[in-house]
């Protein structure tokens, strides 16, 4: 068995689908758009894991607090710690918020954990 996709519902579509295949070399699907149903999505394939299916839909704009019940975050392997490093850095420098580290956690992992552009949480680990 293994995770096929998860997907997040966004505002701003194209934003989305750029920053993650700007900082993740997501490869987009291409568009998907149901017009009765207001709806809109694009697919991200990205190198050896789960997609990520990014989604719009008419009427769904509510905001939501950093913790909350439900998914926490989505964890992008990156290979190593300088890759967990430079990532972390260059997000940090295009004006991502950096919420903790580069650290070790109490569990062992190494990782930092940045907001998308939509306050998603994205942990950074190797």
């Amino acid at each position: 068995m293994k995770i096929e996709h998860v997907a997040i519902w966004v505002q701003d579509l194209e934003k989305m689908k750029t920053f993650y295949e700007t900082y993740f070399n997501g490869n987009a699907s291409a568009k998907y758009h149901n017009k009765e149903k207001e709806f809109e999505s694009y697919f991200l394939t990205f190198d050896e894991s789960a997609r990520l299916e990014i989604m719009r839909k008419s009427g769904i704009d509510q905001s939501h607090s950093t913790e909350q019940l439900g998914w926490a975050h989505i964890a992008i392997s990156l290979g190593s710690k300088e890759h967990v490093d430079q990532m972390t850095k260059r997000l940090k420098t295009d004006g991502y918020p950096l919420l903790n580290g580069p650290r070790i956690t109490g569990d062992g992992y190494y990782e930092s954990v940045v907001e998308d552009p939509e306050g998603n949480l994205l942990e950074l680990t190797v």
